[in-house]
């Protein structure tokens, strides 16, 4: 929200931060795997998600557990399990407690979170989910990595569409508006309605090559929801902002802000007025390759209405 922002990590550990103050307020520790009597994560901690009411927060990662906290006390309140890999993405539908999360084992299910109950699977991809959100409707979009399709779920009618486009693994996704949008690839990024299976663009970016041979794919986007302003990060050392244009059919490159580092998260706050990035040394997936010269944490971004 616009007073807090919560930050997981390879640690274990979940750290809600005071964004005026720049102060930890609570720490949500992790531990060791086989520790009996603790609760938190006991590995590395891959997705949060908050209610739109600010009161609970979910968090999963690679122990393949979903753990539900008060966000108010801090207080942890129940664990999901039923997932048979990693908890890669979480989202919470808006204005309501029904949480979607997505996994390396192919699957999305669905849980009430008043009620503390498992709803139901859904199955279709052909290789991990990586990334997932939703807006006010019931029907989350998911990237299916090295399947590379996305999915639109039709909850409700209990079908799906699915998308073609990128030539490579997709890796994050956002919703802009009920009808479209953004996905990110190892082959740059993709503007999408849901209204048509391919993409209404495809830009290259992030891919500059370099001489530590790491790729520069998109590793995190994030959207300003119904409006037409979006950002993308990678590890080439910049965020980039992007205005959708010509009735969301193309992407304008507004600006770039130089980061160092791993950008694995973005998120605007509700204001839209700070554009928060989670920068690590290293890719959130993986230890593939690792730039000693950044610190693990987080930026926080002012932004304004004009053009600077």
């Amino acid at each position: 929200n616009d007073r807090h922002v919560y930050t997981g990590s390879k640690d274990c550990c979940i750290i809600k931060w005071n964004i005026e103050s720049g102060n930890k307020e609570a720490v949500f520790p992790g531990h060791r795997k086989g520790i009996d009597g603790v609760v938190g994560h006991s590995g590395h901690v891959l997705a949060l998600a908050i209610t739109s009411d600010g009161k609970y927060l979910a968090s999963g990662g690679t122990d393949k557990q979903i753990h539900i906290w008060n966000a108010i006390t801090s207080l942890h309140v129940h664990t999901f399990r039923g997932h048979k890999d990693a908890v890669s993405g979480l989202v919470f539908r808006q204005g309501t407690h029904e949480l979607y999360s997505c996994s390396f084992d192919r699957t999305v299910k669905i849980w009430n979170v008043d009620e503390f109950t498992y709803v139901e699977t859904l199955f279709g991809h052909q290789d991990a989910v990586v990334g997932i959100d939703c807006l006010s409707r019931e029907r989350p979009v998911t990237a299916g990595a090295n399947d590379k399709t996305i999915r639109a779920w039709k909850v409700i009618e209990e079908s799906q569409l699915v998308f073609h486009g990128h030539k490579a693994s997709i890796d994050v996704i956002k919703m802009i508006n009920e009808n479209h949008f953004i996905s990110g690839s190892q082959d740059g990024l993709g503007l999408w309605s849901v209204m048509k299976k391919k993409p209404q663009a495809l830009v290259k970016h992030h891919m500059i090559p370099s001489s530590s041979s790491c790729d520069h794919w998109v590793t995190s986007v994030t959207t300003l929801p119904f409006t037409d302003l979006l950002a993308s990060g990678s590890s080439d050392g910049f965020i980039n902002l992007w205005k959708c244009g010509d009735s969301f059919r193309s992407l304008e490159h507004l600006c770039s802000i130089p980061v160092c580092g791993f950008v694995n998260c973005l998120s605007f706050s509700k204001k839209g007025n700070i554009l928060i990035a989670g920068i690590g040394q290293e890719h959130k997936s993986g230890r593939w390759w690792k730039n000693k010269d950044c610190k693990n944490g987080i930026i926080l971004i002012p932004l304004s209405n004009d053009s600077s």
